[in-house]
């Protein structure tokens, strides 16, 4: 479909139907989105649905609908996704934001205020999102650590895109880090490998390296409950996310290490796992 001489309005129907043809949930919002994007605009206000797509819009839209019509996740055709109300880039090879996670960073932002958390390790870091949202609310000082080149890459844009100041290191969990932390976040990979393969179609763009999470989902788990002592101070705490049926799992692998309590998403979902030394 040519969108050449369309209005953003026309173009958001236009896009609309296509996508929801092709089985595309939320059709209309990622159509919105796609046409905000084509006229280099965060987002559609009404004034902007009169403007007309010049030829080079008209053709970015339709390269990326097909790209979406390909599942191919919109946050990556975009670029940039929003997480705790900040931006972060994110790109193929880095795992998007969620709102999911949103629920340990709140319980995080919790636990620094209370007891006057100074610094933050935040493993599997990814985008960085976690621990830059941390240091963007909080003022603590974020490491953040990936064994991905291509996450460390894009977790420094982050930072800088946030304006914060950030230690970043390429590690494998805890071989890397030096030093101990108040505060260590963690959101591992943590599906079982035999599932990998019927996952949602748009999730299999997402690298591997950051989902599969071994035979029954919680190797990480225990390769975090097995080193990271060393690097948590007295009174610290450890905070990890979960898949939604591993609470029981992932609170008795670490009953010997503190006070635990598993919280919910707003789905009403076992989210988070926190460890209290």
């Amino acid at each position: 479909m040519n969108f050449l001489g369309s209005t953003a309005r026309c173009g958001v129907i236009k896009a609309g139907e296509m996508l929801s043809e092709a089985g595309i949930d939320d059709a209309t919002f990622d159509a919105k989105q796609l046409v905000a994007f084509a006229l280099g605009l965060s987002r559609l206000r009404p004034t902007d649905y009169r403007r007309i797509l010049s030829e080079e819009q008209a053709k970015t839209l339709e390269d990326c609908i097909q790209r979406r019509i390909k599942r191919e996740p919109l946050q990556y055709i975009l670029g940039e996704w929003e997480f705790m109300g900040l931006p972060f880039r994110v790109r193929p090879g880095v795992l998007i934001p969620r709102p999911d996670t949103e629920t340990l960073c709140e319980a995080a932002e919790t636990l620094i205020r209370r007891n006057g958390y100074r610094t933050l390790l935040d493993i599997c870091t990814g985008s960085g999102c976690i621990g830059i949202a941390l240091a963007n609310r909080c003022g603590i000082h974020a490491t953040l650590a990936d064994i991905s080149s291509v996450c460390i890459e894009t977790a420094g844009e982050n930072a800088k895109l946030n304006s914060v100041g950030c230690t970043i290191v390429q590690s494998d969990l805890f071989d890397g880090i030096t030093g101990s932390f108040d505060l260590i976040t963690a959101n591992p990979p943590y599906i079982a490998s035999d599932i990998m393969q019927n996952l949602q179609e748009e999730v299999r763009f997402e690298p591997a390296l950051a989902l599969d999470g071994g035979e029954d989902g919680l190797s990480f788990y225990r390769r975090i409950h097995d080193t990271f002592r060393p690097h948590l101070n007295a009174g610290g705490a450890l905070i990890l996310e979960i898949d939604y049926d591993q609470g029981a799992d992932v609170t008795k692998l670490f009953a010997d290490c503190g006070k635990i309590n598993m919280l919910r998403d707003l789905g009403g979902n076992e989210r988070v796992v926190l460890v209290e030394t």
